[in-house]
């Protein structure tokens, strides 16, 4: 009986140990599939264009019709720290909140790993512009049916915010445009890296999403406070797209992006 039961503690124990092998040392080879959204708020609020009125800490009342941001030169940090740089020339995207296709960034061939970190740039890198028109590819007629560049000399739009505002001292809805990019010496180019909560589980069979959630309210309501109606130029409109508020403008950009979740099925 005793032997009986010694037995049965070797199989149990050696039972424990091959599963915790095939747990713990799976191997994880092969590409795939893995995709960014972008889901745009205003705060806590799901944004809703045109008609939904938005309060910054300012007071001031926005009607935004126009969110639209270059996203860029990914990076995916694995678990083990190394990163997976994404093809420079595949690199290169524009979400769209009134578009629901551009909310979601479809990445192929991703090596298969464990991701824990997600970094990517706000526009389009210096390094890429000066490459000319020429080394643009498909991305410089994309930039401009998408209404995302001024022209090849004064260069692409980062992000576009556009709507109408009132204020304590702006009674009449008036317009207002906000626009990051190249102005004079300045490029305003910015990077984001966002931890993930759960990793990301990139297989040949599993193709992960991560959630990212874009608070636009922070444009001109985060870290640096802009007040629209401090730009409204005599009443016709406030239009930042250059000058000392565009470099506080960029700051705001990394605290825009937060991940909610990661789906891993």
């Amino acid at each position: 009986m005793k032997n009986l039961l010694n037995k049965a503690i070797a199989i149990i124990a050696l039972s424990a140990v091959f599963a915790g092998c095939t747990n713990n040392d799976e191997v994880i080879s092969g590409t795939g599939n893995l995709g960014v959204e972008f889901d745009n708020s205003f705060g806590s609020n799901d944004l809703i264009l045109s008609t939904q009125a938005n309060t910054t800490s300012n007071g001031e009342i926005l009607k935004i019709n126009t969110v639209k941001y270059i996203i860029s030169n990914i990076v995916l940090t694995k678990e083990d720290g190394t990163t997976f740089t994404y093809p420079k020339s595949e690199s290169y995207f524009i979400v769209d909140e009134a578009t629901v296709a551009s909310h979601l960034l479809e990445l192929t061939n991703v090596p298969a790993a464990n991701y824990i970190k997600i970094k990517f740039g706000i526009g389009v890198d210096k390094a890429q512009w000066e490459l000319g028109a020429a080394g643009q590819g498909n991305f410089l007629a994309t930039a401009q049916a998408a209404d995302m560049l001024w022209s090849w000399s004064a260069g692409y739009k980062f992000l576009a915010f556009e709507g109408t505002f009132t204020s304590p001292t702006v009674a009449n809805s008036t317009s207002f445009m906000v626009h990051t990019g190249q102005t004079g010496t300045s490029y305003n180019y910015t990077e984001v890296t966002l931890d993930l909560p759960t990793k990301a589980m990139v297989r040949t069979t599993i193709a992960p999403e991560i959630h990212v959630v874009a608070d636009v309210s922070k444009i001109i309501d985060g870290t640096n406070k802009i007040k629209l109606s401090d730009n409204n130029m005599g009443g016709m409109g406030a239009m930042i797209m250059g000058g000392t508020n565009l470099p506080l403008i960029t700051a705001n950009l990394n605290g825009m992006f937060t991940v909610a979740h990661v789906h891993n099925d």
